[in-house]
């Protein structure tokens, strides 16, 4: 039997030794993935450092547009006067006086006399009824009382008969006191008469209706033709004090003591009423009387106050405003609310001082409320200190001190000094009114910036204008610092 023959095996000696070094193709596959790495870190890098250099470059040119020139700004100037102390409230228009009339007799309607609108006086003529019937009645208890007064004259002199026969003896004591008493109840009887009578004549008088009151009359509520019965709760008309009115509204107890102590000395403290916008005073008055309790559910207190209502500007039942005037104070220094600024709990102003400003003394006297870094506008409505900004004031390479030298230089960086600075003030603020707020710690008759506050620091030049830079940015509580 015949086999294939087993292929042959090479010896030891006749083989090729193992490789030790990797493929060509492994190699290039790394070093590509090493080309890859190192391009996506230096693109990295470059996107990271152009952010930075805008970011820094956006920093600079705002500043250095920011004190390129003098800021304009509109100025005010600190006055002397008084300022009130008010209590606000809100009211209702209440009349003094509103009668609803209804009818007391039962008839039908004649005459309606008024118009609708109408102003009426006290006894002017409003609706008629028919009154016939009720004239009847009167006439026949007038006949009634005329008849039972001649019986009573009769008596009368009966009694004056008898009073003689009986002073000569002519008549027993009995008959004379017979009459007596006759005459008495003839008495009775005529005076029960005299009660229908007027009873009567109250009647027809209901059937002419007139004005209990003068004011307004309201719409017309009942046309002739129409029949009302007595004591019905139908209304026929309604009249409306219109001058005085008065105005009810509501104070804190924890400012009725206040209140309560002037009106004790016998002041006559003043009421302002203003519209439902807050916006157009619609009468002055005075504070006539708070009521006798407080209400334990709001913890308030209602109060009345008179208005002469000349013009007709308050109505009836209308939602206002009221200001209670309770002290008035003297000789205060006041400037414009708009132009206080605050950091945190200091309250400071900018002062208009004439000639450039001094940026070096800006950035070593620091921001009110921090030592770390000069004051700005953003910085006095945020609150916090700015970096770089010792380098701003010193005169130091980089945006800021390029900034520094630019506003010092004056309006454009031209050479020229600017007319006006402003110098930052810290203030002690006090009541406010009206725009206007008192404060302690400069003087009367001193110009102060009101407006462009986030472009200004201390010791920033400034022009004067009559439209200042708008501001954008916002305190720390959100309220906007614009003008």
């Amino acid at each position: 039997m015949s086999t294939q023959p087993s292929a042959s095996i090479a010896p030891p000696d006749h083989q090729l030794p193992e490789s030790t070094t990797p493929p060509k193709k492994t190699r290039r596959h790394r070093w590509i993935w090493v080309v890859v790495l190192v391009a996506f870190g230096l693109l990295f890098y470059w996107v990271i450092t152009q952010h930075q250099k805008s970011q820094q470059a956006a920093m600079g040119g705002g500043r250095r547009g920011m004190m390129t020139g003098p800021v304009p700004v509109v100025p005010a100037t600190s006055k002397t006067g008084s300022l009130g102390i008010y209590l606000d409230a809100i009211g209702t228009v209440t009349p003094v006086y509103t009668d609803s009339i209804t009818a007391q007799v039962t008839g039908v309607i004649t005459e309606v006399h008024y118009r609708e609108g109408q102003f009426v006086r006290k006894g002017d003529p409003l609706i008629d009824i028919d009154s016939r019937p009720y004239a009847a009645q009167l006439a026949e208890a007038q006949g009634s009382l005329e008849r039972d007064q001649n019986l009573l004259a009769e008596a009368q002199m009966d009694l004056t008969r008898y009073q003689q026969a009986w002073a000569k003896n002519a008549i027993p004591r009995q008959t004379l006191e017979d009459q007596e008493k006759l005459v008495m109840q003839d008495q009775g009887t005529v005076k029960n008469d005299e009660g229908v009578v007027q009873y009567d004549q109250v009647q027809v008088a209901y059937c002419h209706i007139t004005s209990p009151i003068t004011g307004r009359v309201g719409l017309r509520l009942m046309d002739p033709g129409n029949l009302v019965t007595a004591n019905s709760t139908t209304t026929l008309v309604v009249v409306t004090q219109m001058q005085p009115i008065t105005v009810i509204f509501t104070l804190a107890e924890d400012n009725l003591g206040q209140v309560l102590a002037q009106m004790r000395k016998g002041a006559t403290l003043s009421v302002e009423a203003w519209d439902r916008s807050n916006a157009n005073q619609v009468g002055t008055g005075k504070l006539l009387t708070v009521d006798n309790q407080i209400d334990t559910t709001t913890g308030t207190v209602k109060a009345r106050a008179q208005f002469q209502n000349a013009n007709g500007a308050l109505f009836p039942n209308e939602f206002v405003n009221t200001r209670l005037l309770v002290n008035t104070l003297e000789n205060q220094i006041l400037v414009p609310s708009s132009a206080i600024q605050h950091n945190g709990d200091t309250a400071f102003v900018y002062l208009i001082k004439p000639g450039a400003g001094n940026p070096n003394a800006a950035s070593s006297q620091g921001n009110p409320g921090s030592s770390n870094a000069s004051p700005n506008g953003g910085t006095s409505q945020g609150g916090g200190s700015r970096k770089g900004g010792g380098n701003q004031g010193g005169g130091a390479k980089g945006g800021g001190a390029q900034a520094g030298a630019s506003g010092q230089g004056g309006a454009g960086g031209s050479g020229e000094k600017a007319q006006y600075h402003v110098v930052m003030q810290v203030v002690k603020t006090g009541a406010t009114d009206n725009g206007w707020t008192a404060v302690q710690g400069i003087a009367s008759g001193v110009m102060v910036a009101n407006s462009s506050f986030d472009k200004l620091q201390d010791q920033s030049d400034v022009t004067l204008s009559k439209v200042g830079i708008p501001d954008t940015q916002t305190s720390i509580s959100g309220e906007s610092n614009a003008p």
